[in-house]
């Protein structure tokens, strides 16, 4: 395991010896990091976590207590994932094969949740692989995710749906002639076919 001199790991965290920890990064309590996952900067798995076989986090990313980030997941920077959240990644879940023998790891392909810089997944949310979640969107607490997300785009419910747009501070952008405007930071985003992109400052 490569672990840097900054790295927290607590005595009862299970973090496989090929997985690689970034500096300044934690694993709590009962947390698991498998095989040759990758942790960037700054991270922090929270207690009861799941990090899976090749799972790869950007720096400063979040994953709350008891967490479930089933390989071959890929987070972004800055991703925050919630308290209970489940990253699944397959798509034809069966224990068993049509002729009733158990199901092994040959016979079945994972597929993988795609999450992009800055999103956030709310609590007990469900991410059903495959799926991409764009930048800085945001995922309500308890919503299944069934398609892509894009980009600042605020979505709720099972199956998710677009309810609006939020900026990078994670705040209900406002329109306002013709723009969408963050009440907190006054960022401004056009909305273009459905896609949000963000104003070049004057």
């Amino acid at each position: 395991m490569s672990t840097p001199a900054a790295v927290r790991i607590v005595d009862t965290a299970d973090v496989a010896d090929s997985a690689t920890i970034g500096a300044g990064s934690s694993v709590w309590h009962l947390a698991q990091v498998r095989d040759n996952a990758v942790l960037g900067q700054n991270c922090v798995i929270g207690r009861g976590a799941y990090i899976g076989t090749g799972v790869r986090l950007g720096d400063n990313c979040k994953v709350q207590n008891y967490a479930l980030v089933y390989e071959p997941a890929e987070l972004g920077d800055g991703v925050f994932i919630g308290p209970a959240v489940v990253l699944t990644n397959d798509t034809y879940p069966r224990a068993v094969n049509p002729d009733g023998s158990l199901k092994s790891a040959s016979d079945w392909e994972p597929v993988g949740v795609s999450i992009r810089e800055g999103a956030s997944i709310g609590a007990r949310a469900v991410c059903v692989a495959p799926v991409t979640i764009g930048r800085w969107a945001t995922v309500a607490a308890g919503s299944v995710v069934t398609r892509d997300v894009p980009d600042f785009a605020l979505v709720a419910g099972v199956p998710a749906k677009r309810l609006g747009w939020v900026g990078r501070s994670g705040v209900r952008l406002v329109e306002e002639s013709g723009a969408w405007v963050c009440p907190r930071t006054g960022d401004r985003y056009i909305e273009r076919d459905g896609a949000l992109i963000e104003e070049e400052p004057a």
